[in-house]
């Protein structure tokens, strides 16, 4: 009998069966082409005839006469045995960076626990954070995003622009849920004035930039939250002083010009300049990928540690009133964040990264406008320093929390 490309059924069975020069495989002398006819492979009973049925699809009445031959544990130990003559060096090299990627990634599922712990350090021993100057801060986010642009690329961006929806949709729970739950949870406390409005500007500012990393590292949607916190800090040059006049009776002016290169610094830069990288090197980049993330935790840690360092003694005398109020108003966020946005038909991914966007607010700004335009209220700023710290620790619990929870089939962000 023939085959295609007018080779004979013997001679494919020799050929499929050769083994070293000192053992003869008796697949082309046993093998009986008169006797041909279709089997199934559970008909085979040596390694031998199942190599021929994968190919053949059939065999004829014989049988190896020596024990069966393991073709796929030969294979593999050769296989085996050149890559160790060939590449030992390259093997270890590979085995060392695949031993730390794997120490990196379990190093980052502790990250709540690191953030914690430098809040706390930061509450009890200030000056352990002097070496961390409060003017690296800024880099240091900036750092940090580009390792979080390195996970994107060009493709994602398009994705995002191609739902704005989505965008418009974190934009008008940012500017809702926090101005409104700032307001109430100020009532319902009953806090004195100077805490009410640090709480009221708090609830009135944008998205913050560790909203970003906090999204990244609970493996949300990172591409839309860079395009929520860019379109909610636009946006609070006219969304924030109205706020605030609608919350306390007094329009706060918003330095446009300041918050636009803060964050073209720190936010859209670093990031498409990593999406370059990516790009252009994506095999270096994926092998780097696992180290990002635990610089971002370390990185996020050591800001949240000097952040409550600088604030450790207004922190100490605010009382469990307004930690409370704080943490009320960052929950709200996380929570309505969220469940309205799954309300409103949006996939868990993009619904997950609503709800960090909007549970975390640039409490810097915050700070900085309580001082300028209530200056009869020195504590004031008092709720932005806590709250800086407080999203910080909630978001990261959060992420922690979804970093271990399937988001569905939707598509969308970068994995850590």
């Amino acid at each position: 009998m023939r085959l295609s490309g007018g080779r004979s059924a013997t001679a494919v069975a020799a050929a499929l069966c050769r083994t070293p020069p000192r053992v003869r495989c008796p697949g082309s002398a046993a093998f009986r082409p008169a006797g041909l006819r279709p089997v199934t492979r559970a008909r085979c009973s040596s390694p031998h005839e199942l190599q021929h049925t994968a190919v053949l699809g059939w065999h004829g009445n014989w049988s190896c006469t020596r024990r069966p031959l393991k073709v796929a544990a030969a294979a593999a130990a050769a296989t085996a045995a050149a890559a160790s003559n060939g590449g030992s060096s390259s093997s270890t090299g590979g085995g060392l960076w695949a031993s730390l990627a794997s120490l990196a990634n379990a190093l980052t599922n502790f990250f709540p626990m690191f953030v914690l712990g430098a809040a706390a350090l930061g509450l009890a021993q200030p000056v352990a954070y002097d070496f961390f100057s409060p003017a690296a801060i800024t880099p240091s986010l900036a750092i940090t995003m580009l390792g979080m642009g390195l996970t994107l690329t060009f493709e994602d961006f398009k994705r995002v622009l191609t739902t704005p929806g989505r965008i418009f949709a974190g934009f008008a729970l940012q500017y809702t849920i926090m101005p409104a739950a700032a307001y109430a949870v100020s009532r319902l406390a009953g806090l004195p004035l100077a805490f009410t409005i640090g709480l009221c500007i708090v609830g009135s500012c944008p998205g913050g930039t560790a909203s970003n990393v906090v999204t990244y590292l609970a493996k949300a949607d990172v591409t839309l939250s860079v395009a929520m916190t860019t379109a909610s800090t636009l946006g609070a040059v006219v969304f924030t002083p109205l706020l605030t006049q609608a919350l306390l009776g007094t329009l706060v002016p918003v330095d446009a010009m300041a918050l636009l290169v803060s964050t073209l610094q720190v936010v859209l830069l670093p990031v498409v300049l990593g999406a370059a990288i990516n790009s252009a090197f994506p095999k270096q980049v994926a092998a780097l990928a696992p180290l990002s993330a635990l610089s971002a935790v370390v990185l996020i840690a050591l800001i949240c540690g000097r952040v409550m360092a600088e604030n450790a003694a207004a922190v100490l005398q605010a009382g469990p009133q307004l930690l409370t109020s704080v943490f009320a108003l960052h929950a709200c966020g996380f929570f309505f964040g969220y469940a309205l946005s799954r309300a409103l038909g949006i996939p868990e991914r993009a619904a997950r990264t609503n709800s960090i966007e909007v549970g975390m607010q640039n409490s810097a700004l915050g700070a900085v406008l309580a001082t300028a335009h209530f200056p009869a209220h020195p504590l004031a700023a008092v709720p932005c320093a806590i709250s800086a710290c407080m999203h910080s620790v909630m978001g990261s619990m959060l992420a922690a929390f979804w970093r271990r929870q399937p988001a569905g089939g939707d598509e969308g962000g970068s994995e850590a």
